[in-house]
């Protein structure tokens, strides 16, 4: 297996490196990449430091193609699959503020068909629900009685499901 060739002077930085405060996963690295240049085998390095050996062999190649910037972790968690930036939901939001801050109901329904004619495609109602969650907006009010019911089903089995009352 091919060394990753450090010169004396990046030796120099890798060492000063682990000094500073830097995350645990960025000093396992360079202490991997040290490891190697001081002639230690890649499964050895593997061993002694408890990482798998892609872990070793992924470290050597990104300080190989970065240098030591490329050894930081990268960042994790974030929106991933947004459809809009908040700063996009929030000017859409605020085109809907002026009725919901007079005291008037939020129609979900003109929202979402507001934000898929924003967007492009059609979504769910829950985007719209975690939309409104995201921006503080959220408070849902049970409605009164189903849309479907049927009042005379109802007296019927108020007279006849207590009989003992």
């Amino acid at each position: 297996m091919q060394m990753v060739k450090c010169t004396k002077r990046q030796i120099r930085q890798l060492r000063t490196a682990l000094r500073w405060k830097i995350p645990e996963a960025q000093r396992q690295r360079i202490q991997m990449v040290l490891l190697r240049e001081s002639g230690m085998a890649q499964p050895a390095i593997a061993a002694a430091m408890g990482v798998s050996l892609s872990t070793v062999n992924r470290a050597h190649m990104a300080y190989a193609h970065g240098g030591i910037k490329a050894l930081k972790p990268k960042p994790n968690g974030g929106r991933k699959r947004e459809n809009m930036t908040l700063a996009e939901e929030k000017a859409l939001l605020a085109r809907f503020a002026k009725a919901a801050g007079a005291g008037e109901m939020l129609n979900i329904l003109d929202l979402k068909r507001a934000y898929e004619q924003a967007i492009g495609h059609e979504t769910s109602n829950s985007t719209v629900y975690n939309l409104l969650d995201r921006h503080r907006w959220r408070k849902l009010m049970p409605r009164p009685f189903h849309p479907k019911r049927d009042v005379e089903a109802q007296k019927a089995f108020k007279k006849t499901a207590f009989p003992a009352l």
